[in-house]
C-alpha cells in the first residue's frame, strides 16, 4: 500500500510571489516533490484554438483546464508523491473542488499574500499579465477566510517565506483548514 503524498496549496492572486516560493519549497523539501502550477498546465493548451472560442466555449474550456489540474495533483499524491501546488482560488467551485478530491491527503493551506500597490508593479514588471488581474483577484482569492499559514510577501523574499512554511509541515494534519472549510462548505 502506498502512503499517499502531502499536498501545499499556495493560493494567491497572480503576481503574490507562489511560484517563488513553490520554487524555493523545492531547493529545501525533503524528500523528491513536484512543484505543480494551473499556469503551467494551461501552458500546454493549443492557444490559437482556445483564444478562437466563443463564450461560453471558452470559460468551459478553462473550467475543464482547472478541474484537470486538481485532478493531477490529486493524481499524484494518490501515488505517494509530495505537490507543491500553486494556484489561484478566484472561484468558489475551485476550492469546493479541491476539498472533496483531496480528502486523502495530508494539505496545508497557506495564503499567499501582497500589498496591492506591489502586485500591480510586480504585474507591469512581468509584462504577461493583463492589468488588473490581481487586483481583481484579490478579494475573491482569500474570500474562503482560513488558511493554515499567511504568508505576506510585499518584503520579504521567497526563502524566507519557503522557511516559515517548512516548519508548519510536520505539523500537517487535522484539525486544518481544509478540514474546517470542509466541514463549513461540502459536509453541511
Amino acid at each position: 500500500m502506498i502512503e499517499p503524498g502531502r499536498i501545499v496549496l499556495l493560493n494567491g492572486t497572480s503576481s503574490a510571489g507562489k511560484s517563488s516560493i513553490a520554487e524555493e519549497l523545492l531547493r529545501r523539501w525533503p524528500r523528491p516533490a513536484f512543484r505543480l502550477a494551473v499556469d503551467d498546465l494551461n501552458a500546454l493548451r493549443a492557444k490559437a484554438q482556445t483564444l478562437a472560442l466563443p463564450e461560453p466555449e471558452l470559460g468551459e474550456t478553462l473550467c475543464r483546464t482547472r478541474a484537470g489540474f486538481h485532478r493531477v495533483v490529486a493524481g499524484m499524491a494518490a501515488a505517494g508523491n509530495d505537490v507543491i501546488m500553486d494556484h489561484v482560488l478566484s472561484e468558489p467551485w475551485r476550492l469546493a473542488d479541491c476539498l472533496e478530491l483531496f480528502r486523502p491527503f495530508p494539505v496545508l493551506l497557506v495564503g499567499v499574500r501582497c500589498a496591492p500597490e506591489e502586485l500591480t508593479r510586480r504585474e507591469r514588471a512581468r509584462g504577461d499579465r493583463h492589468p488588473g488581474t490581481a487586483a481583481a483577484q484579490l478579494a475573491l482569492v482569500h474570500a474562503h477566510g482560513d488558511d493554515d499559514l499567511t504568508v505576506d510577501t510585499t518584503d520579504r523574499s521567497p526563502a524566507d517565506c519557503a522557511a516559515e512554511i517548512l516548519a508548519a509541515v510536520p505539523a500537517m494534519g487535522e484539525p486544518n483548514a481544509f478540514s474546517r472549510l470542509r466541514a463549513r462548505i461540502l459536509d453541511q
